[in-house]
């Protein structure tokens, strides 16, 4: 009886990722969580769209700190200063696993910022997000 239970319970996850998935449907899921992330760091502010968009685990890189966790999210972003920039991406790229769990996408961000004097100032660079499915079947990050 003690073999049977684990042996019963692998059998199922290996079952589970070997169902068919529509890849290119997962990946307009994905898509569609990158865009209400977006959105929402836009309306209600970084701070409230990274810490939503989280995983309970996530990690996110922030020059050369490493932040984990869901809360330790919202802490550093909290601790930015208080400003009227704005952030806005779109990724370039989506690609998903064979088991339709995992997903990665990268593409460009334009932040814009006001210097001292109020001048616009656009800094672009590239980003990286790996994505997760959750039990509910939406999608949080797991690195950003």
């Amino acid at each position: 009886m003690r073999t049977i239970i684990p042996a019963l319970t692998l059998l199922v996850i290996i079952s589970a990722c070997n169902k068919e998935i529509d890849k290119e449907l997962v990946k307009k899921e994905i898509f569609s969580s990158e865009k209400a992330f977006e959105a929402m760091a836009l309306e209600k502010g970084r701070v409230e769209a990274f810490f939503y968009f989280a995983d309970e685990n996530a990690v996110i890189k922030r020059g050369n700190e490493l932040i984990s966790g869901k809360e330790n999210i919202r802490k550093y972003y909290e601790s930015q200063p208080d400003d009227s920039s704005s952030l806005s991406w779109t990724p370039d790229f989506i690609d998903v696993s064979d088991c339709g769990t995992l997903g990665y996408t990268y593409g460009t961000f334009i932040l814009k910022t006001r210097d001292e004097k109020g001048a616009l100032v656009e800094s672009t660079g590239v980003f990286h997000t790996i994505w997760k499915k959750q039990d509910d079947g939406t999608w949080k990050y797991v690195w950003d």
